[in-house]
C-alpha cells in the first residue's frame, strides 16, 4: 500500500469510527498509529484526537500559505505583553550578548547557542500570516534558523517525538510535534520584516511555526528539550496553555 493510499485508509477508519460513535474504535486506530495528541482525554478528547490525527495524515508535508513583499502589513500588531523583567532588560540592555538558546533532551551533542551562533546557520524566510485566536492577523517576513538544522546540529534522536520549547517568561512553555519541527518553514526567528525583533515581538529570538496558530509561535524562547515523552512535563498535556482552555494542536 502506498502512502496516499495509506493515508486515505487510516483517515477512513478514523472518520467511520467517530461517525458510527465509536469513541473507542477511533482511539484504537489513532493510539496505533500514534496520531494521539497530548490534551487527548477529557470531553473534547475524542474531536482533538480525530482534527489532530486527520489533518496530520492528510497535510503532513502541506505548506503554510506564503504572501509577497507587497502584502506585508506596514503596522503589525504586537498583543500586549507584560513589562519586561530586570534580568531581561539586563540582557537586552547588553545586546543579548549573554542570551543563550539551552538545546538538551534526547540529543547526541547538548547545546548552548548565541543569537549569533544562530545567525552563522543557514538563514531561512518566509511571508506567512501570523494569525491570533482572537480574530486579528497581519503578514510578516519572518527569519532566522531552521529549526530542523538546529536538530541536525545536535543529533536529535530517531526516536524523539516532540519538541518542548522554554520562554524566559517562566510560565510560558509550548512544544510541538517532530513533523511540525523539521517542517521547513518553522524557524527560531530572530529577524521581522528585515530587522532584528523587538520586545512585543518576542526578541532575541521566537518560534515561528506559521502552519499553526499564533500561541504556538512563542515569544523569548531559551531553551529547546527534545523529548519521546511529552508527560514528563508540566501536567502532560503538551503546553502551558492548554489548562487555560487552548488546544495543544492549532492548525490552520
Amino acid at each position: 500500500m502506498n502512502n496516499l493510499s495509506r493515508r486515505r485508509f487510516i483517515t477512513t477508519g478514523l472518520a467511520a469510527a467517530a461517525g458510527v460513535s465509536g469513541l473507542g474504535a477511533l482511539a484504537a486506530i489513532a493510539h496505533r498509529y500514534r496520531l494521539v495528541p497530548p490534551d487527548s482525554a477529557g470531553i473534547y478528547g475524542a474531536g482533538a484526537t480525530l482534527t489532530y490525527a486527520s489533518l496530520k495524515l492528510l497535510t503532513r508535508h502541506s505548506m503554510a500559505r506564503e504572501f509577497s513583499k507587497s502584502q506585508i502589513c506596514a503596522k503589525p500588531f504586537a498583543n500586549y505583553v507584560d513589562p519586561p523583567k530586570e534580568d531581561y532588560k539586563s540582557l537586552e540592555a547588553g545586546g543579548f550578548i549573554d542570551w543563550r538558546l539551552i538545546v538538551d533532551g534526547l540529543v547526541d551533542r547538548p547545546a548552548s547557542f548565541s543569537i549569533e551562533d544562530l545567525k552563522r546557520f543557514p538563514k531561512q524566510s518566509n511571508i506567512t500570516m501570523l494569525q491570533c485566536e482572537e480574530g486579528w492577523s497581519y503578514i510578516a517576513e519572518w527569519a532566522g534558523a531552521s529549526l530542523s538544522h538546529v536538530l541536525k546540529e545536535v543529533g536529535a534522536a530517531p526516536n524523539a517525538t516532540f519538541v518542548v520549547y522554554r520562554s524566559i517568561q517562566p510560565d510560558w512553555w509550548d512544544s510541538i510535534d517532530m513533523s511540525d519541527a523539521v517542517h521547513p518553514q518553522t524557524l527560531l526567528a530572530y529577524e521581522m520584516n528585515g530587522t532584528d525583533l523587538t520586545y512585543g515581538f518576542g526578541a532575541p529570538l521566537r518560534m515561528r511555526v506559521p502552519r499553526q496558530l499564533g500561541y504556538k509561535s512563542v515569544k523569548y524562547i531559551n531553551r529547546l528539550t527534545v523529548t519521546d515523552d511529552i508527560k514528563k512535563f508540566g501536567k502532560g498535556l503538551g503546553s502551558s496553555g492548554t489548562g487555560d482552555g487552548y488546544s495543544w494542536f492549532a492548525g490552520v
